[in-house]
């Protein structure tokens, strides 16, 4: 996802700025943030809300925040400006197989899935990477799920990659990366899945069209009250996501995540969250993985 840099790490564009923002101004944009995105911000992140809508005010040519709030509020009636503001105020970070144990708990769930499926049954797999960053995630899942079914093309496999971030879903479509990006996946599957750039594109890779088919990626606020999303899912990734949010707004999450979910779906968060507290209908499956709870079964673990 595109998300806030923890508090006490620099931001790499803060140096460049010499706007201030007073009390009134910056309490003002954290309400403005918290309303369109549900990211909760802190006054330790003054710095870098200074730092990061800087920008937007040097595009504009204003020299205080009020005078960017009035573009806003008066003369953005598309909300193309808006849009950028939460482009610019998120960042991002996140890499292939990232907390590899999850994609092997996913592996598992799949050939599960996989196992259980009769010469006669549907065989649909319906994913979500919520919070795909510049698509890292969802590629991987995608990568996870081609080598683990004995025949991926028998099966309708779809991935739902969402950010918020418009310019950030952009990259992530085109499935270009850096050859030292791609180091965190299995040799066996870049040599699979992967094409080597050359000539103007030496030094990149891109992922191979029959992974890129199988993800979709859109725009989705987690903050709204609907999502565009028609089927049950099989698993979620919402990593290093909930982490920005306040409490109110984890749980409503967590809680529509689960009824997401198909019965024995899993939902995978960052190392860092927890649904201490929550008790959604799931049960710990692992390192910060949940498997939602059948109907007719109770939890015999509360998820930590």
């Amino acid at each position: 996802m595109r998300t806030m840099l923890p508090t006490g790490v620099p931001d790499p564009d803060t140096h460049a700025v010499a706007l201030s923002i007073t009390d009134a101004e910056f309490h003002r944009f954290r309400r403005l943030v918290h309303e369109q995105t549900g990211i909760a911000l802190n006054d330790g992140k003054r710095p870098l809300l200074c730092a990061r809508l800087g920008k937007r005010l040097r595009r504009w040519g204003y020299g205080t925040f009020s005078e960017y709030w009035m573009h806003l509020t008066e003369r953005d009636p598309h909300g193309e400006e808006l849009m950028r503001m939460v482009n610019a105020i998120t960042t991002n970070k996140t890499d292939f197989f990232r907390e590899s144990h999850h994609f092997e708990i996913l592996r598992d769930h799949v050939a599960t899935i996989a196992g259980r499926a009769g010469a006669d049954a549907p065989r649909t797999l319906r994913l979500w990477s919520a919070g795909c960053s510049s698509g890292e995630e969802p590629y991987s899942m995608a990568l996870t799920v081609l080598d683990t079914l004995s025949r991926p093309g028998s099966w309708d496999v779809r991935i739902l990659a969402s950010d918020i971030d418009t310019e950030i879903l952009a990259t992530a479509a085109a499935g270009v990366y850096a050859e030292e990006r791609v180091e965190a996946v299995p040799a066996d599957l870049r040599r699979r899945y992967f094409l080597k750039g050359r000539g103007s594109q030496s030094g990149f890779v891109r992922v191979r069209p029959e992974v890129r088919e199988l993800v979709t990626f859109r725009r989705i606020n987690l903050r709204e009250d609907t999502w565009p999303i028609r089927s049950a899912l099989d698993a979620i990734f919402c990593r290093n996501v909930l982490i920005y949010f306040d409490r109110e707004l984890q749980q409503q999450l967590a809680a529509r995540f689960v009824d997401l979910l198909k019965p024995g779906g899993v939902l995978f968060l960052g190392h860092s969250e927890s649904l201490v507290g929550m008790r959604p209908g799931l049960e710990h499956l692992g390192n910060t993985a949940y498997r939602k709870v059948a109907p007719e079964r109770s939890p015999g673990r509360t998820a930590p």
